[in-house]
């Protein structure tokens, strides 16, 4: 009897993957829970994170903002490849193909090793020419090219425990990962202030502080994450030593290159629309105060979609089109909740939302209104998300990657461009809600199309 044709049965003590029997409802709640608290708190972290950075100085905050743009890249290469690794092992295990599952586990360590190499480059040649580029300020210069240095060439660690983050996801195992993302965070919290103002006869580091706190908190969470792995039996087998398979490779990176540019395009974009809003400083602060409010809704939406790819992509593999569609109507259905629920306090609370950041006058005059009409995007994103999610699960993430690009460079920037120079910066905010339509359409027309070739006949 083959491994591909291998019959689960009572009688010959193989036990089947809650993925393929659970009722959707419960096994779906019960995946996406610990991811949405881990990428909720993840969320809040960041905020706090950059209160304690301010507090030493508004030029400390600057030099901090401007190596952000970098961190994102290291996040957008560690977890976008986790996502091909999460959506191989979930398709292989659903397949029953076992042995293919191991080979991607294990050569989940190397392409964290190949990331981390990456980034230790850029730390030894590029950090000192990069804050060049964008600073004259000496201070600013200098406190960022500590903090840039000291995460890149630390992030050995956080390279590796986005991976075995994601290939605990993918046999099942939700709570693993969130303890790993919440002990790093947590650790991180609580060394900021000892490390960055000199409590405790710690010596006072400022931003450099900050930043080895950083790495530290990401050092525990990769020990954690190891102590997971090792400690009790697992779907796959992580081999440490495991030898490179070109094929397994590239599966992993049919899904998970199309996720690394998928998880940049929004820097890019950020970058992009800073550049239109130039002309007022004001609403480039509304838009960054934004993006970090905005955090609140959609990481929950991504904790979501954490816990239902590795469902999508196992019943995609044994051939469940039932339970696969299931999954995505099911996460739908969560997701529109979520932003919905978001939606209300964008159009309520305005206000009050910004004063959180200390808005003065200017601000809220732009800011209301930008978040009011920038938060009409929340619900069709939903259904970008989630279908983006299904194209992944299933092992299409160049379909991701297009309507990723449809979405926030292809909609956005031109939209933002043309409405900014022609009806003024508030007009310009609706290039969001607007760009959000025309991935909808996207979604819409592509999940038909797949739905018809793919997924009818499983």
């Amino acid at each position: 009897m083959t491994e591909e044709k291998l019959e689960i049965t009572p009688d010959n003590g193989i036990t089947e993957n809650k993925m393929g029997v659970a009722p959707i409802g419960r096994l779906l709640a019960s995946m996406a829970w610990p991811a949405i608290l881990s990428m909720t708190i993840l969320a809040l972290y960041n905020v706090v994170d950059s209160v304690f950075v301010s507090m030493v100085s508004p030029k400390a905050l600057t030099a901090v903002s401007i190596v952000a743009p970098l961190q994102m890249l290291i996040v957008s290469l560690g977890v976008g490849s986790g996502v091909g690794v999460n959506s191989l092992i979930a398709r292989r295990l659903g397949a029953k193909r076992f042995e293919e599952a191991n080979k991607a586990a294990g050569t989940s360590f190397k392409i964290a090793a190949f990331n981390y190499l990456i980034f230790l480059l850029v730390g030894i040649f590029i950090a000192r020419p990069f804050m060049s580029a964008y600073t004259e300020d000496a201070e600013v210069f200098a406190w960022g090219l500590d903090y840039l240095k000291i995460v890149t060439m630390g992030s050995l660690f956080v390279m590796i425990s986005m991976q075995l983050e994601k290939v605990l996801q993918a046999t099942g195992n939700m709570i693993g990962p969130m303890i790993v993302s919440l002990s790093g965070a947590i650790v991180n919290l609580i060394l900021d202030p000892f490390l960055i103002f000199g409590l405790f006869g710690l010596p006072k580091m400022g931003v450099a502080g900050a930043g080895l706190a950083t790495v530290i908190g990401q050092a525990v969470g990769m020990c954690v994450a190891l102590y997971l792995i090792k400690s009790r039996e697992h779907d796959v087998e992580v081999r440490i030593n495991e030898e490179l398979d070109w094929k397994i490779i590239k599966d992993i990176y049919a899904v998970g290159l199309p996720s690394i540019i998928m998880q940049s395009i929004g820097s890019i974009m950020l970058f992009g629309y800073n550049a239109i809003l130039a002309g007022s400083a004001a609403a480039v602060a509304v838009l960054g105060v934004y993006f970090k409010l905005q955090s609140f809704v959609f990481m929950p939406v991504f904790g979501l979609n954490q816990g239902a790819m590795p469902i999508m992509g196992y019943n995609f593999g044994a051939r469940s089109k039932k339970r696969l569609m299931q999954t995505y109507k099911y996460g739908l259905c969560s997701a529109i909740v979520i932003m919905s629920f978001g939606l209300l306090i964008f159009q309520t609370c305005p206000g009050l939302l910004l004063k959180l950041f200390n808005a003065d006058k200017e601000m809220l005059e732009i800011g209301i209104p930008a978040l009011r009409l920038i938060s009409l995007c929340f619900i069709p994103a939903a259904f970008g998300i989630m279908t983006s999610t299904l194209f992944q699960g299933i092992g299409h993430g160049v379909l991701s990657l297009i309507g990723s690009f449809l979405r926030q460079l292809v909609g956005i920037l031109p939209i933002a461009y043309l409405l900014y120079n022609y009806a003024g910066v508030t007009a310009s905010w609706a290039s969001f809600p607007l760009a959000e339509i025309i991935g909808l359409i996207y979604s819409a027309a592509l999940l038909t199309f797949i739905y018809k070739k793919e997924i009818k006949n499983l």
